[in-house]
């Protein structure tokens, strides 16, 4: 670091014997500790140390000093948040329960896995990435109606399989209401 010129270190010597007990009464005000008042001051003395020169081309150098003050200050208030301690009898939010359609999904990629090469691509295309049935049409070069025909017998296929494979459960109402999940198979032992 460069060292300050001797003609700006007279600037700087200048302006901070004209406002440092102010700005240090400020701070304290602010702070509410005399430790946390000179520590903001000495950060805001190297902060004008290190204008150098162009700390002696300001307007209002009292105005400068408590302008970036007040910014330290700021900042030094939002990395403190204050921590209020809980109640020893606060119950802790139990994690909401995810219905059991939704935890099904853990068993995708093991059926995927288990379907023929076409219903898993029309599955993955389709339904997964997205893709509308007539770009997936376009893409096997067959009409719209057979490729819908494609991905709905490929979606009833892995509903089959799921059922069977997750060994999933219905309730009276015919909603899912359990099932056993499955780990994917190892790539060696795919299809």
């Amino acid at each position: 670091m460069l060292s300050p010129t001797d003609s700006a270190l007279a600037c700087l010597n200048k302006a901070w014997q004209a406002h440092q007990a102010e700005i240090r009464r400020f701070l304290l005000h602010r702070t509410g500790h005399a430790g946390d008042a000179d520590d903001l001051l000495q950060e805001l003395f190297l902060r004008a140390l290190l204008q150098d020169k162009n700390f002696c081309q300001l307007d209002n150098p009292r105005a400068w000093l408590f302008h970036v003050a007040r910014n330290l200050l700021i900042d030094r208030l939002r990395l403190s948040k204050a921590e209020v301690p809980l109640p020893e009898d606060l119950a802790a939010e139990a994690e909401p329960e995810l219905h059991p359609v939704d935890s099904l999904s853990q068993c995708i990629p093991r059926v995927l896995s288990e379907l023929a090469p076409a219903d898993r691509e029309a599955i993955l295309l389709c339904d997964l990435q997205g893709m509308t049935h007539p770009a997936y049409a376009r893409r096997l070069g067959i009409s719209l109606s057979a490729a819908k025909s494609r991905v709905q017998r490929a979606r009833k296929r892995m509903q089959a399989q799921m059922v069977n494979a997750c060994q999933v459960s219905f309730d009276e109402s015919g909603e899912v209401c359990c099932f056993v999940p499955r780990p994917p198979l190892d790539p060696s032992q795919m299809k």
